[in-house]
């Protein structure tokens, strides 16, 4: 279906190395060509780096050097970095230490949850250890039409930990539950803004399903932990009328309020509204737990995280409980394959904890340290954020390919590559192939996607300071190619169009894998 890039505009380099390689754009087919020429790119910037990972050989090179705005390619960086320091097989450990004396089933003193930067605290954890995700995320259901919820529930963690609590002859604490938060301070620099602990993302779910015109709509809302309280005035309309759900909250976060409107015919609506004191709904949501297992706590249930509480080290007291979790590799592949934000973030904390700082800005660090370990200049790297959302962020296409290429020496290579989403299975390339039956590169491409888009008030339209993709292609008989595709300042009417952009991309990475195949 495509045309056959043409050989002669190749050239070789050495496998891995840093030097700069030449722009060339003769081999790209018109296919492609006539993409990147659409009237909505008219003002933009493409790059485009692809390279055979086994000979070095140089196929597509436009702008391999120069800055580009990364989106949420960026964590490709990040994550490499967070993996690579904590190391595939890593699992947190989360302990509930009993501070305090023991006389019988009876604690006088405090339970002390110890957090350790877990993701999601067995929130998304299947009974075989993966973790568990959807094409578009609850993360982004304020943002994006279609995200949904995995079936999994967001307390599992504590519960556990309230079981093996029970188990572990407790029945009465006469004190309190504290968490405690000090394996780093959150930096408020990086959003969304991670906290050592972090249950159901630090959001409350509200998942509004439309009943008969003119009648209330449904409501459902999860993790239900008090004192939260949720409240929705969203009324269903005839089908195919306007589904427009708003959702605010009191400034503590805890009262919670839907408005607007639910077509007869439309699918179940999810909007998120943030946990503003996530030290305080953890206290409050394992005390919760340990009633349900049998322990009572005298302490109210509700109130402020009780950190006077905690003792300077655990030294001589007991750990009852622990959670422990997935594998990194297991949230890494949540991370790349939903663009998990938040989980991003964590990793630049997590980075500078391996250093025994609790600065998150210290784990830029540690990032720096594996750019230079791997073989890659640094330089070519500018970020602020795990995630790919700061002004600061730029990459080039060279240093996103030297990163794809240095997994492909590792033991991790496999796990690594399928950890990116996979061009119209899986992850936010989930729906690449919509509606094109004869979708190029289906299930041939791995690749991380990213954008940058935001009202341009002049001209009244979207402005999309960047579309990006980069990842992997299926060159055939054993062999992968790397790539990276940007385009900065495109700009499209509105949301609709905004997604032919994002299409555009997704076609001419199945362009350049076919091209590829045909090539071997």
């Amino acid at each position: 279906m495509a045309a056959v890039v043409t050989a002669t505009a190749a050239t070789v380099v050495p496998v891995g190395t840093a030097g700069a390689a030449p722009r060339h754009q003769d081999g790209l087919s018109p296919d492609i060509l006539a993409i990147m020429d659409k009237p909505a790119y008219e003002h933009a910037q493409w790059g485009l780096l692809e390279i055979d990972d086994t000979t070095g050989e140089v196929i597509h090179s436009q702008y391999p050097n120069q800055f580009f705005i990364p989106g949420s390619t960026a964590k490709l960086v990040s994550v490499s970095g967070t993996w690579h320091a904590l190391g595939g097989e890593h699992r947190f450990t989360t302990p509930v230490q009993a501070v305090g004396s023991r006389s019988g089933s009876v604690l006088d003193g405090t339970l002390a949850l110890v957090a350790q930067g877990d993701l999601t605290m067995g929130g998304r954890t299947k009974p075989d250890g993966s973790v568990d995700f959807t094409p578009i995320d609850h993360t982004y259901a304020n943002d994006l039409p279609g995200a949904t919820l995995t079936p999994e529930n967001p307390l599992a963690g504590l519960d556990g930990i309230a079981g093996q609590v029970r188990a572990s002859g407790i029945t009465e604490v006469h004190g309190d539950v504290a968490v405690d938060p000090r394996l780093f301070a959150p930096d408020a620099g990086l959003d969304p803004t991670p906290t050592p602990l972090i249950i159901n993302d630090n959001l409350i779910d509200l998942l509004t399903t439309a009943t008969t015109p003119g009648q209330p709509a449904q409501l459902s809302w999860r993790p239900q932990v008090a004192p939260y309280q949720v409240e929705s005035t969203v009324q269903t309309v005839a089908a195919g009328g306007t589904t427009s759900i708003d959702v605010s909250a009191s400034p503590d976060g805890t009262h919670i309020t839907l408005s607007g409107t639910i077509a007869a015919d439309a699918q179940p609506t999810l909007r998120v509204s943030q946990v503003q004191d996530p030290n305080a709904f953890g206290r409050t949501a394992l005390i919760e737990a340990l009633a349900r297992a049998g322990v009572t706590v005298t302490a109210p249930p509700t109130g402020p995280n009780p950190v006077g509480l905690l003792p300077d080290s655990y030294d001589g007291t007991q750990r009852v409980a622990a959670y422990v979790s997935p594998v990194y590799a297991e949230y890494a592949r949540l991370i790349l394959k939903v663009s998990h934000n938040l989980g991003a973030n964590l990793g630049i904390c997590l980075m500078a904890v391996t250093t025994g700082s609790h600065q998150c800005e210290d784990g830029f660090a540690v990032l720096r340290d594996f750019l230079i370990q791997a073989g890659i200049d640094p330089t070519k790297v500018q970020l602020l954020d795990g995630r790919g959302g700061n002004p600061v962020d730029r990459v080039t296409p060279d240093v996103e390919n030297e990163i794809l290429h240095y997994w492909q020496g590792t033991p991790e290579a496999t796990r690594f590559r399928e950890a990116l989403p996979i061009l119209g299975v899986d992850g936010s390339l989930a729906f690449a192939c919509a509606g094109c039956p004869t979708c190029p590169g289906k299930g041939k491409v791995w690749a991380k996607p990213g954008t940058v888009a935001g009202f341009d008030a002049v001209n009244q339209r979207l402005a999309i300071g960047a579309e990006t993709l980069g990842g992997y292609l299926d060159a055939g008989h054993g062999r992968l190619h790397t790539f990276y595709l940007a385009v900065n300042g495109a700009s499209t009417q509105d949301i609709n169009t905004f997604f032919d952009v994002v299409n555009d991309l997704n076609r001419i990475a199945g362009l350049l894998q076919e091209q590829a195949e045909a090539r071997s």
